[in-house]
């Protein structure tokens, strides 16, 4: 109803429908007529017999048309096919004039609709034009595009290449200019930076020389010219350096670092006047050689006049006899240890191992006009440690600013080390020989041995390769005189002659104090640096003095004596090493066993007097209890009767005195102590058998079992007489 009934859409549509009917109609006769058409030839031919051969496709037609559904409802109804027909065209020609009324009563709509489409045709046509015309201006400007980009690539390729030539230009330019106020004075600090400038301007046009650039010419000779005025002015700058180091020192220590920041002086006159650097080099290595070797005379020579003014000489040995009474008892302890300023300790380390602590070792070192101001005086490895502790500091310091500013390394640094300290470090060896050739201080060598192996490792954890022949020549030094002064040692104990040595004396002997506080000293000192050499000749040492003590002991006319001295030497010489040296050591297990055994014997001995009888039954009844055999003793209680009645009367007076007379032996109270314990534990053991023998059936009928002392009011009785210290 939207669309008018004269509109070209409403006319079409009727148009549209129209024969949409008419093909209907028409297509449903058709397939009628035709089936008839079919039925009807292929009954005849089925008359004739050739419907097979005359029509081949006839049957597949016909079976076709067959089943569709209009032919089947006509066939199920038995209608008449050609009446049927009939009507089909009936209605198909009324159709057909239907059909031309309603063109013809729209006519004038189709005309309409006729015209509209041509002016449609027309429109679309000149849009046609119109946009074929866009299409052809598009073409133009995608090909003045592709032109504007080619331009670009193209002008882009020429800015890449103008920049890098002016980068390049820029710094040629930059390079070559030489400003008119380059090289101020050597103190001003741009000095430095102007040096670093032209230096890198001379090796710029260097580079440029080898490429003949014209440029380089023209600046060449301006170039030349400040590199000689810069040349001079550092030469002559840092000659005035060295030769200031020529002052007297105050401190000690050779300024030379103050040439470091300068480094690049030498640097520039290396790299570009290279006959200059080694004069500068060679001026250098003259001064401090001289420098060092005035340095380090001087300070040894003011060192040894604050040493010790007595000293050890060759009668200073352990077996040598002691012929001053107060030297002995100085030795063994008794007085005060001489004094300092005079006499240093022989065999005893006392206070002198502290130059190895750490603190004292990497300490200040001396300065003598001070210590003379102090009177005082220093043992020799004192002395010794502060001038080589000078040496390393100063050394470590010379070496690594000789391969900072000179920029050596390797060989080619210690070859130039070595040109500077070698005449100080011969110097050094020269006056190392003399005074050990001269030496009998077995102490102070093995001190300065350890203070040198503390250096080494100092300078090896510095990575100061420097000093390392210089040490290995002092130990080369040091060792021998050592080991000389040790076997001479061992010689005057081993020709000591028992009968010299005065007096005889129970306490402990001056030579065995003298080994024990040396030995100590060199096992405590040996400990960090243990030494198979030291530990062989302690030994033979240790061999020496076990012979010395046995025959001083064989002087005394009794055992008792001998084994009081024995005792008393080796507790003395044990408690000594156990201050200093670790106890597992060998010099301190063998004088345990030694004492030991002699502790055992003793106490044998000191308990035979008294309770001798008692103790000689026991082992005999037990010796014959293990071969039972006990029976031949059933007839002696006459004895056992003595035994135990003699043993409850007089115990106690026995032990009383058994106790007196073994703290007067001792001169060691704890030691003393251990024997006296040792000795009534010793006791009570041996009453214990006696109550197990008489125990036995054999003496089960005795009467006199009944006066032995009850086993536990014995101990509490001992123990009171224990003494306590």
């Amino acid at each position: 109803t939207s669309r008018s009934c004269c509109s070209p859409s409403f006319v079409f549509d009727r148009m549209t429908k129209s024969s949409a009917k008419r093909r209907h109609l028409t297509s449903d006769s058709v397939r009628v007529g035709w089936t008839v058409s079919s039925v009807f030839g292929f009954v005849f031919s089925l008359a004739k017999g050739s419907a097979g051969s005359l029509f081949p496709e006839c049957t597949i037609h016909i079976q076709a048309n067959l089943e569709d559904d209009l032919v089947k409802e006509a066939l199920r109804t038995g209608v008449d096919l050609r009446q049927y027909s009939k009507q089909v065209e009936t209605e198909l020609q009324r159709i057909e004039q239907a059909s031309i009324k309603d063109y013809i009563k729209e006519s004038q709509n189709i005309a309409s609709l006729h015209n509209q489409i041509t002016a449609c045709d027309s429109i679309l046509e000149r849009m046609e034009g119109m946009l074929s015309s866009f299409q052809s201006d598009l073409s133009s400007i995608s090909s003045e595009i592709q032109t504007l980009q080619q331009q670009s690539v193209s002008m882009n390729l020429r800015l890449k290449n103008r920049q890098a030539v002016r980068s390049q230009l820029s710094q040629l330019v930059d390079e070559l200019v030489v400003p008119s106020t380059m090289i101020s004075p050597v103190t001003e600090q741009e000095f430095l930076e102007q040096l670093h400038e032209l230096n890198s301007k001379i090796n710029y046009a260097k580079e440029l020389s080898f490429k003949e650039t014209l440029a380089c010419s023209d600046i060449q000779d301006i170039v030349d010219r400040l590199k000689i005025k810069a040349v001079s002015k550092i030469r002559e700058f840092i000659l005035q350096k060295i030769y200031s180091f020529r002052k007297p020192m105050t401190n000690y220590q050779i300024p030379q670092n103050t040439l470091l920041k300068y480094r690049f002086f030498y640097q520039f006159l290396l790299a570009n006047e290279r006959t200059v650097a080694k004069e500068v080099r060679d001026e250098y290595v003259d001064t401090m050689s001289k420098i060092y070797f005035s340095y380090f005379k001087s300070y040894s020579g003011r060192l040894l006049k604050v040493q010790y003014e007595d000293v050890a000489d060759k009668d200073d040995l352990m077996g040598v006899e002691d012929t001053a009474k107060k030297d002995i008892l100085q030795t063994a302890g008794f007085f005060s240890k001489p004094s300092l300023k005079s006499r240093n300790t022989i065999f005893t380390v006392g206070q002198r191992g502290a130059v190895l602590s750490p603190a004292e070792l990497e300490g200040p070192i001396l300065i003598p006009h001070t210590a003379q101001r102090g009177d005082s005086r220093y043992p020799y490895e004192t002395l010794f440690r502060s001038q080589h502790y000078a040496l390393l500091d100063n050394g470590c310091r010379e070496f690594l600013f000789l391969s900072d500013f000179f920029m050596v390394a390797g060989n080619s640094a210690l070859d130039l080390f070595n040109s500077i300290m070698g005449k100080t470090l011969s110097m050094f060896l020269k006056n190392l020989s003399t005074y050990l050739s001269d030496c009998y201080d077995s102490i102070a060598v093995f001190l300065c041995i350890h203070i040198i192996l503390r250096f080494r490792a100092i300078t090896v954890k510095r990575n100061i390769p420097a000093l390392d022949k210089y040490w290995e020549a002092v130990l080369e030094l040091l060792w021998p005189r050592f080991e000389l002064i040790l076997e001479m040692n061992i010689q005057s104990i081993r020709n000591t002659d028992p009968q010299k040595l005065g007096v005889l004396d129970t306490r402990p002997h001056y030579i065995t104090r003298r080994y024990a506080e040396f030995s100590s000293a060199v096992v405590s000192i040996n400990q960090t640096f243990p030494n198979e050499r030291t530990h062989t000749l302690l030994g033979q040492l240790q061999v020496e003095v076990e012979n010395f003590v046995l025959k001083m002991a064989a002087e005394f006319p009794s055992r008792r004596d001998q084994l009081i001295f024995l005792i008393n030497n080796y507790d003395m010489m044990l408690g000594v090493l156990m201050e200093r040296a670790a106890d597992d050591s060998k010099e301190v297990e063998g004088f345990q066993q030694l004492l030991l055994a002699r502790t055992q014997e003793f106490i044998e001995e000191i308990l035979s007097p008294p309770f001798g009888g008692m103790i000689a039954f026991v082992k005999e009844s037990e010796a014959l209890i293990e071969k039972g055999q006990l029976d031949k003793l059933r007839n002696d209680e006459a004895r056992i009767t003595q035994l135990v009645r003699g043993f409850s009367s007089t115990w106690k007076q026995s032990v009383e005195a058994l106790s007196q007379d073994v703290m007067r032996s001792f001169t060691n109270f704890k030691n003393g102590t251990s024997i006296i314990q040792g000795a009534l534990t010793q006791l009570i053991q041996y009453y214990h058998g006696f109550h197990k023998v008489l125990s036995q059936p054999t003496f089960r009928s005795l009467a006199v079992r009944s006066e032995l002392i009850n086993l536990h009011h014995l101990m509490v009785e001992v123990k009171k007489h224990k003494p306590n210290f």
